[in-house]
């Protein structure tokens, strides 16, 4: 198609100066307006459908029933006649360099703006929850392991540079993050999810949020919501659940990512809750998201999420029909491709079917956020420099994605005698995993979302393997011993005798990331129970049973039962845990292993002891923990925030600052009460701590959980170096969904326990709201604020300041 013969093209460069859309004096609003009006319908359609013209037919897809879906795609040619909303994962449908990706995407462009009547060319997304999605760009670790870090500032900074990576080939939205609270360990995206805690799920989130946003990159907050809370852990199943977790466990981390982060994007979730599809759900995308929090931005359906409630919610009787319930709710636009807000829809509006008014609104805010974006203003180019030298994997983000691995990596035991691992030690690496560059991957990360599907092209990326980085290291010798799956034991012999001959041995078992049963983590691949796969658990007993010491090395999606490897007679010297720590992951476990790097990653998910006792998480009231009248023990083999050091840490003089001796400290029920803890590392290496805040309500009008996550601080310090933890910690965070289904202040008796984790309690610090009973609402404060004092520290979560040589720095 040549730009300069078309009917279109011809129309719209007369009209180029006198066009009120594109001056850019005027506001985004304004010219929003402007364009609207002089739109036809299928004009003001076409904007509201993204197209994914690269999506693949045959099977082998990564969206759900892509394969039954993708038939409906119209030409290129017919589809973009009348303009088009947004161009669908241009780089990450399949492998394509990003110079070839890049000049592709300029074409795409080009042949759209010269085609439609107003030379709009189309918003681009990609995915980007572990790295921006593409062949050859940097494969960061996925979100459980964000929140293993505890550093909200290491995730902004890793999101900022995933969203410049993106900026720089013409992408301007990102479809992360994933704010699902994980309720089921079992469920295949507990990967995706940043942990099971609303509070450090909001905290890291908002935190990427910000991050990407600071690149000019839209960030879209995902599922909208309850998608994690599934039946069983299925993928795309029910969820059976009650208004008070809904509004006390779900969605806070949504709330709090609109607050502190400003995302211009949510995505809905495919889920129903209590028989309410989220896609047709008003009260959700409309009263609350957006006449509630103040929301502005668009909402996009999740990939044929539209067209799902015909073909399986039921709640519709066709196509038309599940936009009109769509449009009505909320949903502005129409992802992957074309289907449901096409040629029937504009019939429908035109007899009456569907109110135009509904178009006019999802229009709005779509085009406004097309100027916004800078897709209207004059001279706009559709790639940077036309991705000139364009490099998706460069040195920067590399050491931020080592970085993050590093502060991810969880030592959940330690007898003191395996780790570190002596200089010169005879080390035996075996496992599945130990030779797998696979295994440091998340199943969003490019390799394992598409490479996966073309084994003929290369992987793109240098992923060193653990085997490689320890065998860099040490006298190495390594077996494979069995593969993630299946049964077959023929290995174990070799695995048995190179433990035999070795000083220690590291086992490396867990997961392979896929999609839709093509993994056993991961989008679709849920588990029955807890167990590892395969038979991995019974190598990890084989070696145990050489009575050579072994370091358990989990490289995980999710966490999986440990209770009858503990139990062992010969039990494992040491326990590490990684969640996908990314393309630079070997090295970091390396590091952790050798001692160059003392591990520092907390729990984000608790670890069960039993793979039947699930699903359960630690918030938990009474009656959820272990009891005489249940034969069932549900308490973890490791609990939510645990994690170990070789650096030793005193926590000294915690307290509530201002608080008279002799009975609980006044908490006025609209104020704030200030905790305070020295941190000092008494150890002989540098390492970093993380105090956690937990608040136990003693009494309340409805069963809350025995404690929860109300504040944290990441605290890095040299040996013999110390710093002053201060937590501001507002009484609205005490609050919760009351007897009467409002969001409420209870004055009476709590307490702020100082914690290494959710169960192991440093201090106990009892205070009382005083006051009247408050009801609060979306403009009370989510965040406890933090300021950390002392040498080398470390900002924790939003609201967070630090202190260096008595020079404070605000970083909220």
């Amino acid at each position: 198609m040549t730009t300069q013969t078309t009917p279109a093209a011809a129309e719209r460069h007369e009209a180029t100066t006198t066009e009120p859309w594109r001056d850019v004096r005027r506001s985004a609003a304004e010219r929003a307006r402007a364009l609207a009006a002089a739109m036809t319908l299928e004009e003001k359609l076409a904007q509201l459908v993204g197209v994914w013209v690269g999506a693949d037919a045959s099977g082998g897809g990564v969206a759900p029933h892509q394969a039954d879906m993708t038939g409906r795609v119209p030409t290129w040619e017919s589809v973009i006649e009348h303009g088009l909303g947004q161009l669908t994962r241009p780089y990450g449908t399949v492998p394509v360099t990003p110079e070839a990706g890049a000049r592709s995407l300029e074409r795409s462009q080009r042949d759209l703006v010269a085609a439609s009547r107003f030379g709009i060319p189309a918003q681009v997304h990609e995915e980007c929850l572990a790295g921006f999605a593409a062949w050859r760009a940097t494969a960061y670790p996925v979100p459980l392991s964000w929140g293993a870090s505890f550093d909200p500032e290491l995730v902004e900074a890793m999101a900022a540079r995933i969203g410049a990576s993106m900026r720089a080939a013409g992408v301007h939205q990102g479809l992360a993050p994933v704010l699902d609270v994980t309720r089921d360990h079992r469920w295949g995206r507990t990967e995706e999810t940043i942990g099971e805690d609303p509070y450090l799920v909001g905290t890291v989130g908002a935190a990427y949020v910000r991050g990407l946003e600071s690149s000019g990159v839209v960030a879209t907050l995902k599922h909208f919501a309850g998608y994690s809370a599934s039946r069983a852990g299925r993928n795309l199943a029910p969820v059976a659940m009650g208004p008070r977790e809904y509004a006390d466990v779900i969605l806070p981390p949504f709330e709090t990512a609109v607050r502190h982060g400003r995302p211009r994007s949510v995505m809905h979730a495919y889920t129903d809750v209590d028989g309410m599809p989220s896609a047709a759900d008003r009260s959700l995308l409309t009263g609350l998201l957006r006449e509630t929090w103040g929301f502005d931005g668009t909402v996009v359906a999740d990939y044929f999420g539209v067209r799902f409630l015909e073909t399986l919610h039921k709640v519709a009787a066709d196509g038309t029909d599940a936009a009109r319930l769509a449009l009505r709710a909320g949903v502005d636009v129409e992802l992957p491709t074309v289907d449901a807000f096409g040629p029937a829809l504009a019939e429908a509006v035109r007899r009456g079917d569907v109110e135009e008014s509904l178009v006019d609104e999802a229009l709005h805010r779509v085009l406004r956020q097309k100027v916004e974006l800078g897709l209207v203003d004059p001279g706009w180019e559709p790639v940077p420099d036309g991705g000139a030298g364009l490099d998706l994997d460069d040195a920067a983000g590399r050491d931020l994605a080592l970085r993050l691995a590093r502060e991810a990596v969880v030592l959940l035991a330690d007898d003191g005698g395996a780790l570190p691992l002596a200089s010169g030690a005879r080390v035996a690496v075996v496992g599945p995993l130990a030779d797998d560059p696979m295994a440091m991957l998340g199943c969003y990360s490019f390799p394992a979302h598409v490479g996966a599907q073309h084994p003929e092209v290369e992987t793109g990326i240098d992923i060193p393997t653990v085997l490689a980085e320890l065998g860099s290291r040490f006298d190495v010798e390594h077996a494979r011993g069995c593969d993630v799956t299946g049964s077959d034991t023929s290995g174990f012999a070799a695995a048995v005798a190179a433990a035999r001959g070795a000083d220690v041995c590291v086992v490396a078992v867990g997961d392979r990331a896929g999609l839709f049963g093509r993994g056993t983590s991961g989008e679709g691949c849920d588990a029955a129970d807890l167990r590892l796969p395969g038979v991995q658990e019974h190598l990890v007993r084989a070696v145990l049973a050489t009575g050579t010491p072994v370091v358990l090395l989990l490289l995980t999606g999710r966490p999986y039962a440990l209770g009858a490897l503990l139990d062992e007679p010969t039990p494992p010297a040491a326990v590490v845990q990684a969640f996908f720590p990314g393309q630079l992951g070997g090295r970091a476990v390396a590091e952790v292993l050798a001692g160059e790097v003392s591990p520092s990653g907390r729990l984000p998910v608790s670890v069960p002891r039993d793979p039947g006792g699930q699903p359960a998480t630690y918030l938990s009231a009474p009656l959820g923990l272990r009891s005489g009248v249940s034969s069932v023990d549900p308490t973890p083999a490791f609990p939510f925030g645990h994690g170990l050091s070789y650096a030793t840490f005193a926590w000294e003089d915690a307290q509530v600052v201002g608080a008279a001796a002799g009975g609980p400290a006044p908490w006025p029920s609209d104020g704030d009460a200030r905790v305070e803890v020295t941190v000092r590392n008494t150890g002989s290496v540098p390492g970093a701590d993380v105090v956690q805040l937990y608040l136990h309500d003693a009494v309340a009008q409805v069963t809350r959980p025995v404690v929860r996550l109300v504040g944290y601080a990441r605290v890095a310090l040299d040996p013999g170096q110390a710093a002053t933890v201060s937590f501001v910690v507002p009484a609205d965070v005490t609050s919760f969904t009351g007897a009467h289904g409002r969001r409420v202040v209870e004055p009476g008796d709590v307490e702020l326990r100082v914690s290494r984790s959710s169960a192991d309690v440093v201090a106990t610090l009892p205070l009382r709201l005083v006051g009247p009973e408050r009801e609060v609402d979306h403009t009370r404060r989510l965040v406890t604020d933090v300021r950390v004092s002392g040498p080398e520290s470390v900002p924790a979560v939003p609201g967070t300041h630090r202190e260096n040589d008595h020079e404070e720095v605000s970083v909220g």
